[in-house]
């Protein structure tokens, strides 16, 4: 497998700047997921590191290979898309073979090796099979096996899950990351799936709006997120983000907002200063009203199975197993220990960096 490198990738249509200065290194076996919302330049980039579309500025290079303006044909990558493009009329050991097949190689070199993908993949008795008798987790089976065959230093995935159902995805999704851990494949994959990227990422690399949000393992991003739009984009329901005031109340921090009353856990003497305040809503614990923390009524409670998720007039969020013990109409107050706390920085949304007694940074 290989190491691929970019260098502030760019990429613009016209006026509209799709991918902005992306810098990123991805290593030998990882398993990287580009992840964002729609229209935020993740497939736009996987397209240029495939050869698909050429950068407007910025250089990549695949080991110590640059392929900046190499045509996709002569850079040793495989690309999976999302629709599968499988050929209908031939079989599914054709299809597999086929890139082996535009290489020349011998016929029993290619037999051999599309037994042993198939092998892999659990395709063994679908060979002689049309893409129009399979479901649509075997054709993306099919697809990866097409992919795979041709051993390619990396392998490049368009939101392959998109087109199953909630069930195929998940097996299939264990499937690809089973294979990745077999393998140990250099693994650049597209999705707007926060599962995906959380349960298959070795790295995720959050994008918004063409940029680079973050870059970190799935703990990192989830744990300790850079800014609150990658809190708010990670984690269903989304983490709660209120607008608060810091001051020191006898030389401790405290976040204070109407209805809003939390310690930080900090010793410091700072001037007050405005914050966003974070807390992920399975880190938010339910009281009887009264008290310090949120004051705040539930308007609804959701069963979820094992657990429940109850919303509030605050706009907060909060889940926890089932029952939670509260009913539209309540009355609550909401806490949280110190350590489950994020602070941003009210104007920039970054994340505020703390130090023993001094005026927090944005990092």
């Amino acid at each position: 497998m290989s190491r691929i490198q970019l260098q502030g990738l760019t990429r613009r249509f016209g006026a509209v700047t799709a991918v902005d200065d992306i810098g990123l290194d991805v290593a030998d076996g990882e398993f990287l997921v580009l992840l964002g919302p729609s229209g935020c330049g993740k497939s736009t980039l996987l397209r240029m590191i495939a050869g698909l579309l050429p950068p407007s500025e910025g250089r990549l290079w695949l080991d110590d290979t640059e392929i900046t303006h190499l045509p996709p044909q002569r850079r040793d990558v495989a690309m999976v898309f999302q629709s599968y493009a499988l050929y209908p009329h031939l079989s599914v050991a054709r299809n597999i073979g086929f890139p082996l097949r535009t290489r020349k190689r011998p016929r029993a070199e290619i037999k051999a090796k599309v037994a042993e993908v198939a092998a892999t993949l659990g395709l063994t008795d679908l060979l002689d099979r049309k893409p129009r008798e399979l479901s649509g987790g075997q054709r993306q089976r099919v697809a990866l096996g097409r992919a795979l065959v041709r051993d390619p230093g990396a392998f490049l995935m368009d939101e392959p899950l998109s087109n199953l159902d909630a069930k195929l995805r998940a097996g299939t999704r264990a499937e690809i990351a089973g294979l990745h851990r077999r393998l140990r494949a250099t693994t650049v994959y597209v999705t707007h799936d926060q599962v995906e990227a959380m349960t298959m990422a070795t790295r995720i690399a959050l994008l918004n709006e063409g940029r680079l949000e973050q870059l970190g393992t799935p703990s990192e991003v989830y744990d300790a997120p850079a800014s609150v739009f990658a809190a708010t984009f990670l984690g269903s329901p989304a983490m709660n983000v209120v607008d608060t005031t810091v001051r020191a109340v006898d030389g401790t921090l405290v976040a204070e907002a109407e209805g809003l009353r939390l310690s930080l856990g900090i010793d410091a003497d700072i001037p007050d200063r405005p914050v966003r305040l974070g807390v992920r809503p399975e880190h938010l614990t339910l009281t009887s009203a009264g008290g310090q923390g949120i004051r705040a009524v539930v308007t609804a409670v959701e069963n979820l199975g094992s657990e429940e998720v109850a919303h509030c007039d605050t706009g907060v969020s909060v889940r926890g197993p089932r029952p939670l013990g509260v009913v539209p109409g309540e009355a609550v107050t909401l806490s949280a220990r110190p350590e489950h706390l994020h602070l941003f920085d009210h104007d920039s949304g970054r994340r505020l960096a703390w130090q023993a007694a001094s005026v927090p940074q944005p990092v």
